[in-house]
């Protein structure tokens, strides 16, 4: 009897196991990373460059797939309602995942709550920069004149929802200045007017500015971090520069579908701790600028906890400046 028992348990055990993803053997075919954002841009370039180890690692091709729309917010809902089996994951960033919620009334995902989160990629810090014959010299400078000339000098960003909108929101709440804002359909328009002169100031990511700052073509005020870019050793941290307020990174970040499982997650999250201990990626990564999260910072947990704080931190400062994306 006890024979027939075990035989029988011993069976539904095997069904059981037959019915439930096959988790030890993921990935049995190429993975697509959704990009909310087009070809080109920064989130673009680093999941290309983290991707790339991440297949060596998983044995499988990273496929990215830019589905641009909304601010990032309709690649990330697509990314949220993909099936939760690991083939579908994306990267996401500060904006998609910190700001959206309070700039998108009708966001169809919650960032918090509808992703499994796998770890920190990248920081990319926030750069203060003007066209390169804008007055002030430095930022206190630049502070006291757009203060002096709010009604005179205008700002420009890559429309609302972006990460150049975002941030530079923050700045002119921290100033207590309400300039023109100037909204382009992307970073690269936002340049081409600054380098032209066109257009005074725009705060953006270090990963797009890089070239123009070394080239002599635009000013560049302070890096928002608290310590200086190697990349860029001669520009001020916020801090240093006297605008200690001013602390932001648009942060990427790869997600996976709530309900996928856990250990799919863990493999998903050692091929990308693999991939940021790799020195040729550490190397490209850093060359654009980029800040590599360290050990603590690159597990699932902390990625949560760096998600609700950015929710947190966006939501009053975005509501007070009385926006929103729809």
């Amino acid at each position: 009897m006890l024979k027939r028992v075990a035989s029988a348990l011993a069976g539904l055990a095997c069904l059981v196991a037959a019915s439930l993803p096959a988790a030890a053997e993921y990935p049995e075919r190429p993975i697509t990373m959704i990009v909310p954002f087009a070809a080109g841009g920064p989130t673009d370039i680093i999941a290309r460059i983290v991707g790339e180890h991440m297949a060596k690692t998983l044995g499988q091709a990273v496929v990215v797939e830019n589905v641009a729309g909304a601010g990032g917010t309709t690649g990330s809902t697509r990314a949220a309602q993909a099936k939760p089996d690991g083939y579908t994951i994306m990267m996401g960033h500060m904006g998609t995942h910190g700001a959206a919620p309070a700039l998108y009334p009708n966001l169809k995902y919650d960032p918090a709550k509808d992703f499994a989160p796998v770890g920190l990629a990248a920081g990319t810090p926030i750069l203060i920069v003007a066209k390169k014959d804008f007055p002030a010299k430095d930022l206190k400078e630049f502070v006291a004149y757009v203060k002096a000339n709010e009604g005179k000098v205008n700002e420009a960003h890559a429309g609302v929802g972006s990460v150049s909108f975002t941030t530079c929101t923050l700045l002119q709440s921290i100033m207590g200045t309400k300039t023109g804002r100037v909204a382009y359909r992307g970073t690269g328009p936002v340049l081409n007017d600054l380098v032209a002169g066109q257009v005074d100031f725009a705060c953006d990511q270090i990963v797009n500015l890089v070239s123009q700052i070394q080239s002599g073509n635009i000013k560049v005020y302070a890096i928002a971090t608290e310590q200086r870019s190697d990349t860029l050793p001669n520009v001020p941290t916020s801090k240093e520069a006297g605008l200690p307020e001013f602390q932001v990174s648009a942060w990427n970040a790869i997600f996976a579908p709530k309900g996928t499982a856990p250990e799919i997650v863990a493999k998903l999250n050692a091929a990308l701790v693999k991939a940021l201990d790799d020195e040729n990626t550490r190397k490209r990564l850093l060359e654009l600028g980029s800040v590599i999260p360290d050990t603590a910072g690159r597990s699932s947990d902390a990625l949560h906890k760096l998600v609700e704080s950015e929710v947190a931190r966006w939501t009053p400062v975005l509501k007070a400046a009385g926006v929103t994306a729809n």
